[in-house]
């Protein structure tokens, strides 16, 4: 990119600056003109779409180095280093390939089988050897790996078919003769063991997705305009809190670069010890056969019925070949779209390029597979109808914009030629679509749990941290059109890849539902939230948190004042001009915009509000003048510089018990000047700001480290008072510190944990209903401990 903007002359830098999406086709068409006549341009743009150089295609001689150092340490019992040898080999082994005679693939499947089962993982050895099966029916030593495994999980009745069928297939006489062996030993323990009644299917465990409870869909939403936000979602009737208002799946979604070795490239769940390649090229991963068949890649199943075996097979064990070696998938190439088969076989750009261009790519490609009917194909990305911020971008990103569109055309002329132009009228539709994703896309979030800490006498994590990660990013057709708001009445979460939203308070009908596009009130001040919209989205947000006084923004960043006494809090000069707009707003000072009409608190009778700014409403119906460094309640004046001063000395201790705890290596002394760093902090900052909360959080853990968990109890509880200010008792976040409390409450043995689990069990409720357990499955395990506390 960078050599390729160094290129671009300053006449054509100007007029890309200057440019509008009314004259976006003119300056699109003068840099493609300008490209085509360098040869650097095409060298590079040959360097992403040759399959012949990319590095991302298939290599034998590579997988088989990478089988013989897998082969290496298995022998030295090194699995988790062996694992992953036969796990890179998979990636890279051709289809067709052969190593002595046998399919290279089934073979490096069967040598992870081995490691899987002695790792003890034998349901994923089950599925490895299935996936061998899939691609060579008579391969006698999967068989037999699947028949050992099974009886390791008492399966009698499936090992004892699959030894049949391995003693059938296998074409030594020493080797016949140890199955046969192996059949009479199980065949004695069939007979002194009955099978587990919730014997799980072990079938075709390489081709079935885990399911989520199914909650029905009740609410009818229409998309409505509103004066100051355009379009936006409404419902046309009251909506209870914690109702599922929609389910969508993407219209077109990506992995992110830093989870492509962690996470399945199509359902975007953490990757099994047993990951399957792409069958085509070396780039994704997948959790399962079935989840790399819905992304485009090839089948690899065998449906030939002819086997190398010494005698005929019984009907009842042929009929069990086919139930095994059935891949079982249908897809209807009228309903799914193949989001990876445009990006496969080698070629390198999907590895390169950024996520967000290469998400354009798929929605670009599957426009083009809806249109392929059609005779006019101009619209190309009409389909989604989306708004974009283009010409709000500064000038670097606008010719950063135009570059990658080009890029992506010649990229995606490798698949669908004449059906992209080159000309500036498609590169202009590129890049207006590359704008639309800027506005319009959601990520994709998992729950990380995090348990950490000394163990107690009992055994048990003694806390929990969980965060979210970023791990794909996906456009919506319908989830694009919910509008933001710093204190939205709507929750956005994910099952795989499929979107979900749920109320989080009562909605009455008509009212726009609205969801946060990241800050909220209580985590960013206002100014920050803005500057981040503003920025991103290219809109000033006038939502109720931020046109009305609100606690949070006014105690978020602030500090305590000097009088004894005296509750109110003291703002720097960037928090008072934010919260002066806003009085300014409340008594009419500005003019009244049309807020969205949730379910209004009077912020005028708020007890809290008043004890922190109570001087802003003993003028009522003036502007009151509110300065930077005077107590919002009683007037007293604060050095600001000095409490600046105090804050920052106090940092130091805290920055550097926070690197104590990523080492796991927290120290007395450590300890000991975070706990002044707290006092200094407590005697400086407001009561209820974050900073505060953080520290006493940062502390919690700490002190879990130690193995004190007394005091590691009440910082947590002291964080969560503080949180509890900022987002209210029944925000998400307060659920999380709960996660957290609760966990060393139940490593201390203490009941009220059980109070404490079934506050965040109503929490979690809210926000993910009947999806809790699936969103958080940490906290079953949670409630089985509180169980045994009661019983």
């Amino acid at each position: 990119m960078e050599k390729l903007k160094s290129m671009v002359p300053e006449t054509l830098r100007l007029q890309i600056a200057e440019s509008t999406t009314r004259n976006l086709p003119s300056s699109c068409s003068s840099l493609l003109d300008f490209f085509l006549q360098q040869p650097t341009f095409h060298q590079i743009v040959g360097d992403l779409t040759d399959p012949e150089t990319a590095l991302c295609g298939k290599n034998k001689e590579a997988a088989m180095e990478f089988k013989r150092k897998g082969n290496e340490r298995f022998s030295k019992g090194d699995y988790s280093n062996a694992l992953n040898l036969y796990s890179q080999a998979l990636r890279v082994a051709p289809a067709g390939a052969a190593d002595m005679e046998k399919n290279l693939v089934a073979m490096l499947y069967v040598n992870r089988a081995f490691v899987l089962h002695n790792m003890g993982l034998l349901m994923e050895c089950i599925r490895d050897c299935n996936r061998a099966l899939v691609i060579s029916p008579s391969y006698a030593k999967a068989w037999y790996k699947r028949g050992k495994t099974n009886a390791s999980l008492e399966n009698y009745e499936d090992a004892v078919c699959d030894l049949h069928v391995a003693m059938n297939m296998e074409l030594s006489v020493s080797g016949k003769r140890r199955i046969e062996n192996e059949l009479k030993l199980i065949s004695d323990q069939h007979k002194g063991t009955s099978s587990p009644p919730d014997k799980p299917n072990l079938k075709n465990q390489g081709y079935l997705q885990s399911s989520v409870t199914d909650e029905p869909l009740q609410i009818k939403l229409q998309c409505v305009s509103t004066p100051t936000k355009g379009r936006g979602m409404a419902s046309l009737t009251n909506i209870s809190q914690a109702s599922l208002v929609h389910i969508e799946e993407p219209y077109a979604a990506i992995i992110l670069k830093p989870c492509r070795e962690t996470h399945c490239h199509f359902c975007l769940n953490e990757l099994p010890a047993d990951t399957v390649p792409c069958s085509s090229c070396s780039i994704p991963l997948y959790c399962s056969q079935r989840c790399q068949e819905q992304a485009g890649g090839q089948k690899t199943g065998n449906n030939s019925k002819k086997y190398d075996i010494c005698e005929a097979l019984s009907d009842e064990l042929d009929k069990y070949i086919a139930e095994i070696t059935s891949t079982n998938v249908s897809l209807s190439k009228s309903e799914h779209f193949f989001e990876h088969r445009h990006e496969c076989h080698g070629i390198h750009w999907p590895a390169v390029l950024p996520s967000e261009l290469v998400l354009a790519g798929r929605i670009l490609a599957r426009s083009v597979e809806q249109q392929r009917h059609c005779s006019d194909v101009s619209d190309l990305n009409g389909t989604l109808d989306l708004s974009h911020n283009y010409e709000q971008l500064p000038p670097e990103r606008k010719l950063e914009s135009h570059i990658y569109s080009i890029i992506l055309l010649y990229c995606l002329q490798h698949s669908y030629g004449s059906e992209f132009p080159k000309n500036g009228d498609t590169v202009s539709k590129f890049v207006v679509l590359l704008s639309e994703i800027k506005v319009n896309s959601m990520a994709i979030v998992r729950m990380k749990f995090d348990q950490s800490g000394k163990l107690s006498q009992e055994g048990d994590a003694l806390t929990s941290n969980v965060e979210q990660v970023r791990v794909g990013q996906a456009i919506y057709s319908d989830g694009s059109l919910f509008n933001h708001s710093c204190q939205p009445n709507i929750h956005a979460y994910f099952l795989s890849r499929t979107l979900h939203i749920r109320s989080t308070e009562y909605v009455v009908a008509g009212c726009p539902l609205e969801l946060s596009y990241g800050p909220q009130v209580g985590q960013w001040d206002c100014k920050s939230r803005q500057d981040f919209l503003e920025d991103k989205y290219s809109f000033r947000c006038w939502c109720r948190g931020c046109s009305e006084l609100n606690l949070s923004d006014l105690v978020l960043n602030a500090f305590q004042c000097g009088e004894p006494n005296c509750f109110g809090a003291v703002l720097d000069s960037c928090a008072a001009q934010y919260e002066k707009r806003k009085v300014d707003h409340l008594f009419g000072a500005l003019p009244i915009r049309r807020l969205e009409p949730h379910v209004q608190v009077d912020k005028l009778k708020d007890e809290d509000i008043i004890k922190v700014a109570g001087s802003v409403f003993e003028k009522t119906g003036c502007s009151y003048e509110i300065k930077p460094g005077y107590c919002l309640s009683c007037g007293s004046y604060r050095d600001l510089e000095a409490s600046h001063a105090t804050t920052n000395k106090a940092g130091i201790c805290i920055r550097r018990l926070q690197d104590a705890i990523v080492v796991n290596e927290v120290r007395t002394n450590t300890l000991s000047d975070a706990l002044i760093a707290l006092d200094l902090l407590r005697s400086t900052l407001h009561a209820y700001n974050k900073k505060i909360a953080e520290v006493e959080d940062n502390l919690a853990h700490a002190f879990c480290l130690v193995g004190e968990l007394h005091p590691a109890v009440n910082h947590c509880k002291a964080s969560i008072e503080i949180l509890e200010k900022l987002y209210g008792p029944g925000h998400v976040a307060i659920g999380n510190e709960l996660i957290k409390l609760s966990s060393i409450q139940l490593s201390l043995g203490d009941r009220i944990a059980v109070d404490s689990i079934n506050w965040l069990d109503v929490i979690f409720s809210q926000y993910y209903g009947s999806h809790v357990n699936t969103v958080y499955p940490y906290l079953q395990s949670l409630k089985r401990e509180a169980h045994k506390l009661v019983k």
